[in-house]
């Protein structure tokens, strides 16, 4: 008679578990369920001194316009119902392809006067990713950062690996020079002739000039939520001005320049990416949603205003989470970024506001 007790109570308990399991799961996935209607998109070309007064109107019109183009190319693709990571990758190719952005085409060069350039994606409803860095014949390195996220089993391919991976992928390589622009050759140069006189008055402090370190504001990202309630997060860069000694900065870093969980937010980062990479941002700020229960726009603005700042990293981030909210927080002088959201509102900005 006990033992039929016993058992009886085990099974009744067991039950309970099971009824206590499928209500928590319930819960968990109503929060995050699908609004067909609800889809947005947002990004950044970059944040740095990014001035008015040294700003041209023609300059300032031509970043505005190629902003506004890029993100109508993964706005149109959302309100098809294409997935966020359609959106990201193509919206960020416009980006790469344009030399107005240390991206793609208009990337900065190292101190040996190549380009090398990084990026990474993150699907938000897997936790996939992909990510590649230094290198120098891939014409949209957003697009081969997704193969290695779609058609390998690893994460982060590197310069000549990563190349070979993109050949065999049948990727758009072109040669070096393609990414040669005067202007960013010309940066270069100021960068070394200020490095040499700083060196030459034994101050080791150059290789933290402020200007080297603005140098290199224009890495571009994206973060979309889709009709599905997907995110996904890319960012795409050249590094900084002047790097050397192969040089790798927070933006193939997952969880310091890009981070996607559909349970929170979707981040691309801009900024000093030694400090993005101690401080694991774009993850930092998902987390501090999901354990602290505060919104995307909090947790940004504690990361980028105070958390960064102690560590001496400047910078911002684009965000938007599974409800469709969208974070634009930096810290520094500018950042070029736009938004938009279902309703088709569009927001392009530059300067703090």
């Amino acid at each position: 008679m006990k033992k039929t007790l016993l058992l009886c109570s085990f099974l009744l308990l067991a039950m309970s578990c099971k009824q206590e399991k499928a209500t928590t799961k319930d819960i968990a996935e109503s929060s995050v369920k699908p609004n067909m209607e609800n889809f947005g998109i947002v990004i950044h070309g970059g944040a740095g001194t990014i001035l008015r007064k040294n700003m041209t109107p023609e300059k300032e019109a031509a970043y505005k316009a190629k902003l506004e183009e890029a993100i109508k190319v993964g706005y149109d693709i959302l309100k098809k119902g294409g997935s966020s990571l359609d959106a990201v990758e193509k919206t960020i190719n416009v980006l790469e392809d344009s030399p107005l952005f240390n991206a793609g085409k208009g990337s900065v060069f190292t101190n040996e006067g190549k380009n090398e350039l990084d990026a990474s994606i993150m699907d938000g409803q897997t936790l996939n990713a992909g990510a590649v860095a230094g290198v120098t014949t891939v014409k949209n390195p957003i697009n081969l950062a997704r193969a290695v996220m779609e058609r390998s089993e690893h994460v982060m391919f590197a310069r000549k690996g990563a190349e070979q991976f993109a050949k065999e992928q049948g990727l758009e390589l072109v040669a070096p020079e393609y990414f040669y622009t005067e202007e960013r050759m010309k940066s270069l140069k100021r960068a070394q002739e200020r490095e040499k006189v700083a060196l030459d008055h034994d101050d080791q402090t150059a290789f933290y000039d402020p200007a080297i370190k603005d140098s290199k504001f224009g890495t571009v990202g994206c973060a979309a939520l889709d009709k599905n309630g997907n995110l996904a997060a890319g960012t795409s860069t050249g590094g900084m001005t002047n790097k050397r000694w192969g040089r790798v900065g927070d933006a193939p870093i997952i969880g310091a320049g890009t981070y996607a969980n559909n349970a929170s937010c979707a981040v691309s980062s801009t900024g000093w990416g030694e400090f993005y990479i101690r401080g694991v941002v774009a993850y930092d700020i998902s987390a501090m949603m999901e354990y602290k229960g505060i919104s995307l726009q909090e947790a940004a603005k504690e990361v980028i205003q105070k958390k960064q700042p102690e560590l001496g990293g400047s910078g911002g981030i684009i965000a938007i989470d599974h409800n469709g909210n969208v974070a634009m927080e930096f810290n520094t002088a500018g950042m070029y970024r736009a938004s938009m959201n279902s309703a088709g509102d569009l927001y392009v900005g530059i300067y703090q506001e």
